[in-house]
């Protein structure tokens, strides 16, 4: 049973465990194909960074520092994906860093609290993520109510699918702080797939649309190449330096 408040600007959804782990369940598992389906494994990682083909609806944009970078047109926000093939860290390394928390704090510094708010399933979590008033123009002064599902293909390949949850569910579970804007993930995610008998190598696609709400130019949201390539760098660095 569902209960909402009257007032539209803080209406909010009482659920039960239940009803949210089945919510999530269906949720999570249309954007574990999504992602599976970016990830295009048998198309090889292009290096011309000139290139303007379309390939299943991605266009190429850059190629830099071995991380290739495309986007496909959104009637909201662009979809964007950065693909790159990783020679020295294995797939358990990476996928020790493949999560909600460890990519919030490479897309910004200023990210002020993030905390698991509740763990549904082993491999199934409810996180908030708060960014400060010092954030960047993106994600200053917002916070995101997100689930973070894990799972393990049958051939190996290790996805993390992460999105928000609907506004309204997220403020039955977590009251949205004061002078704070939620905003929307509205998908992201890894899948960082085996390479062969290579046990210290993998590939890896990272895919995020994002509307952060409140007011911003949608150029602006839109311009994130260069800032998937450095969370890309930050996160190989940092999976470098977990035990195999």
């Amino acid at each position: 049973m569902m209960s909402s408040h009257l007032a539209p600007c803080t209406r909010s959804w009482s659920i039960s465990e239940d009803s949210l782990k089945r919510y999530v369940h269906f949720a999570s598992e249309r954007c574990i194909q999504e992602l599976l389906s970016a990830s295009d494994s048998n198309r090889p990682i292009c290096c011309n960074s000139d290139t303007s083909d379309h390939v299943d609806g991605w266009k190429v944009l850059t190629f830099e520092n071995g991380v290739e970078i495309s986007k496909r047109t959104s009637a909201s926000f662009h979809i964007f994906r950065s693909r790159w093939l990783l020679k020295s860290v294995s797939p358990q390394q990476f996928i020790t860093v493949a999560n909600a928390i460890d990519a919030a704090k490479q897309w910004d510094s200023d990210l002020v609290e993030a905390k698991y708010i509740k763990d549904l399933e082993d491999n199934l979590s409810i996180i908030r993520l708060r960014f400060g008033d010092g954030s960047k123009p993106l994600f200053k002064n917002r916070e995101f109510i997100v689930y973070e599902r894990r799972e393990t293909m049958a051939d190996g390949t290790l996805v993390v699918a992460v999105a928000s949850l609907p506004k309204e569910i997220a403020a039955g579970l977590h009251p949205k702080g004061n002078n704070t804007i939620r905003g929307l993930l509205l998908q992201s995610g890894w899948v960082v797939e085996e390479l062969g008998d290579d046990e210290n190598s993998c590939m890896v696609t990272y895919v995020v649309q994002l509307d952060p709400a409140g007011w911003l130019p949608k150029f602006f949201v839109n311009r994130l190449n260069t800032k998937l390539v450095m969370i890309i760098d930050n996160l190989e660095k940092l999976a470098q330096t977990c035990p195999i």
